[in-house]
């Protein structure tokens, strides 16, 4: 195992850089760019629109491909995004004030407050002999994050709570990779994932009567889940300067929000969706390469997250306005087949480009595109997670600053995407839309044992 005074001295303070960050992730995420998982990860990833399962480059790579650790030597990376969403919801027709059972929303246009984000990571790697190392990667997921103020819905709430409404999803994830080249130009890598989760739910105290637990429905402060799962990597030359990679992550077993228990299906359960990746890299030459990649988030696997509206919150609706109690329905908010927020499986196209300048600089351009996965039925629910972003504009660049160290930049535009659909709560008409936009600039420091 090589690794020198250099590197062990970097590792004590990465060690004590890894604490901050994963304590800021907690604090500080809030990324709804695919549905709630991130565009990419790593800012020389995010610089190719989170396009290159087939080209690591840093010790981020492993939140991408476990595999591709194998070949981006003894280092650490750490840095920090500053991500911007800027998101509302829109209601028009018949509106209210028109208190529960009907949940007519007045007619408005409401803006989330909370626009500014900081999103840290911090990747190591280090060589264990020849064909093998081992990597620590932390990382964040988010998205699920809105704050609606009383005043943006006439001082009512968005539900007639009287003060705001919203809801708060952080994810932070430890990764800890092995990577092992079975050959000269392929590896393959495996990497248990420890995950923790928070969230907090606030101003939806009157779906009380559509829930299977009022008192874990809303307004319960932060609660914390725990778990895991697990990602396995391959990568290799196929020949003519191309390298295929592919990975995948499976659905990440948590722990119940017990303080949700009356909101989440499954009694508060909020596992953590699987996703799958493959791609190519093309080295046209030694100064441009070509990235692709198709990632697919299976979110409609999670019923917390997937669970569609209807027909589950109508059969509750028969047994409470039957004169039967909400606790005994498994279609009522909680119960087993209770209503999520009706997020379809996302299927994400991803494109970049590289150049190498010169041995000091590196620039980076990418797009990715992909259907939001959020159905016109499901507009409701979503007002508190409108993931509505389906294309992600990326610029990136690394400078040299020494022989060991390097800054890389990377920022991210996602245009405005909405999507419109009948409120099905609603006595009469009543049409919500939900509307986002996306900034993101981020840097990070890169050093070479």
């Amino acid at each position: 195992m090589t690794f020198t005074k250099v590197g062990r001295k970097f590792a004590v303070k990465a060690l004590g850089l890894a604490l901050a960050s994963a304590g800021l992730t907690v604090t500080g995420v809030a990324h709804a760019t695919n549905g709630y998982f991130a565009h990419g990860y790593g800012t020389k990833n995010k610089g190719l629109a989170g396009a290159g399962v087939a080209l690591p480059q840093d010790a981020m790579a492993a939140a991408t491909n476990p595999a591709g650790m194998a070949f981006v030597g003894e280092r650490a990376d750490v840095g920090l995004a500053l991500f911007s969403p800027i998101r509302e919801y829109t209601t028009s027709g018949a509106g209210g004030p028109l208190a529960p059972p009907a949940f007519n929303l007045i007619n408005t246009t409401a803006e989330s407050d909370n626009e500014l984000f900081y999103i840290p990571h911090l990747g190591m790697n280090w060589a264990m002999g020849a064909n093998d190392t081992f990597g620590v990667t932390i990382y964040g997921n988010g998205g699920m994050n809105t704050d609606y103020p009383a005043s943006e819905s006439g001082g009512f709430g968005t539900f007639y709570s009287g003060g705001a409404t919203g809801v708060d999803l952080a994810q932070v994830f430890f990764a800890f990779t092995w990577a092992h080249k079975i050959a000269p130009n392929a590896a393959i890598g495996v990497t248990p994932i420890l995950a923790y989760q928070r969230f907090e739910a606030f101003g939806l105290q009157n779906f009380a009567g559509f829930s299977t637990d009022p008192a874990n429905l809303s307004n319960n402060g932060y609660n914390g889940s725990y778990g895991g799962g697990l990602k396995l990597g391959f990568q290799s030359d196929v020949g003519g300067g191309v390298t295929l990679g592919a990975s995948y992550q499976t659905e990440m077993m948590m722990s119940e929000f017990d303080s949700y228990a009356g909101l989440f299906a499954e009694q508060g359960d909020f596992d953590i969706p699987a996703t799958a990746t493959i791609g190519l890299a093309w080295k046209v030459n030694p100064a441009h390469t070509i990235v692709f990649d198709v990632q697919e988030i299976f979110y409609s696997d999670v019923k917390s997250v997937g669970g569609p509206f209807n027909p589950s919150l109508n059969n509750c609706a028969g047994v409470v306005f039957g004169g039967g109690s909400a606790a005994s329905s498994q279609d009522c908010l909680g119960g087993n087949n209770g209503s999520g927020f009706g997020w379809e499986d996302m299927t994400i196209f991803k494109l970049g480009y590289q150049w190498v300048v010169n041995p000091g600089l590196t620039l980076r351009a990418g797009v990715s595109q992909g259907d939001q996965p959020i159905p016109s039925s499901e507009v409701l629910f979503n007002i508190l997670a409108p993931a509505v972003i389906e294309t992600h504009v990326t610029a990136g660049a690394t400078f040299s600053v020494g022989p060991n160290t390097e800054i890389s930049l990377a920022g991210m535009y996602a245009p405005e995407e909405s999507v419109s659909g009948p409120n099905p709560l609603a006595a009469g008409s009543q049409t919500i839309e939900l509307t986002m936009y996306q900034y993101e600039f981020e840097a990070s420091i890169g050093i070479k044992f």
